[in-house]
């Protein structure tokens, strides 16, 4: 009986050995370690720091980290800022996004290197970016130059209220390529059967648009919205090389304030700023997919 159950437990293992789950784990390990070594590793060390008071030899303090930050008035001022960048930026990229796709969707002169234009911002190097800008929008720049030849005195773009729509100009013009081809693609995949039957059925335009483009662009537009939303959470290291670590108040995010903390070396307030923006994030995207979810059942 004892031989019995070694012999079970023996085909046992060579079945675990020689199965696809096995071996697929085997080739996963590498990159499991990887991970939580880069990443599982120093998100639990980061939030130990968010809940002591120093990181050597810290006390555990619970969740006042998190109680000061909200009463911090450059942190207060930063989460407006980055959620009004949000707001404004990415429902704008996705409308001229999926407007730009439109039009190259059907026959134009040209439309390869229109699709190449649009990309460019995306291969073109940040530094490069930024020395754009900073030529168009420098105190002695290109459109001040302008400005002064019609009469009208020259103006510091970069510290007034005009810095946060340069920055939104700066995400629209580097993302819109790229959010343009995601559109161009779903637009692309549509049958073209579909619209011809609508045609025959009466349909007009706005219904066709409506009942059918709407409908097989819903998975396109809510990958295209999340990415756009991380993708504002990129735009810091333009506006930290266009208007510098302390920038105008209107254009000071999150990001400015966590790297501010980091050069400080105030890792309490860094961490708990870190983690209440992941924590934003990810309950963000969990809404956006129950709601996907719904919407596409009522479709």
């Amino acid at each position: 009986m004892f031989l019995g159950k070694i012999g079970n437990l023996r085909r046992w293992v060579v079945r675990m050995i020689r199965s696809d789950g096995t071996h697929a784990a085997i080739f996963l390990i590498p990159s499991l370690v990887g991970v939580t070594i880069f990443f599982f590793l120093p998100f639990g060390i980061g939030f130990y720091y968010s809940l002591v008071d120093t990181p050597i030899d810290g006390k555990f303090i619970g969740i006042r980290n998190y109680v000061d930050l909200l009463g911090n008035n450059s942190f207060r001022r930063a989460i407006w800022n980055t959620f009004l960048f949000t707001v404004l930026c990415v429902p704008m990229n996705m409308l001229l996004s999926l407007i730009l796709a439109s039009l190259l969707n059907g026959r134009v002169f040209g439309q390869r290197w229109f699709r190449i234009a649009f990309l460019s911002p995306l291969v073109i190097p940040v530094a490069s970016i930024v020395l754009i800008w900073q030529i168009f929008f420098d105190l002695n720049g290109i459109l001040n130059n302008w400005m002064n030849a019609w009469g009208v005195a020259s103006k510091d773009w970069m510290e007034g209220g005009s810095a946060l729509y340069i920055a939104i100009m700066i995400y629209v013009w580097k993302n819109v390529g790229y959010n343009m081809l995601l559109f161009l693609a779903g637009l692309q995949n549509i049958p073209i059967d579909h619209y011809e039957a609508a045609r025959i059925d009466g349909a007009g335009r706005w219904r066709q648009w409506r009942s059918i483009t709407l409908v097989y662009l819903t998975p396109t537009t809510f990958f295209v919205f999340i990415m756009s939303i991380i993708n504002s959470f990129k735009v810091f290291r333009e506006t930290y090389m266009l208007a510098g670590p302390y920038p105008h108040p209107s254009l000071y995010m999150l990001q400015h304030f966590m790297n501010n903390m980091f050069q400080q070396l105030d890792y309490q307030k860094m961490t708990s700023a870190a983690f209440m923006m992941a924590t934003v994030i990810v309950m963000l995207v969990m809404i956006l997919f129950m709601v996907e979810r719904r919407f596409s059942r009522w479709l």
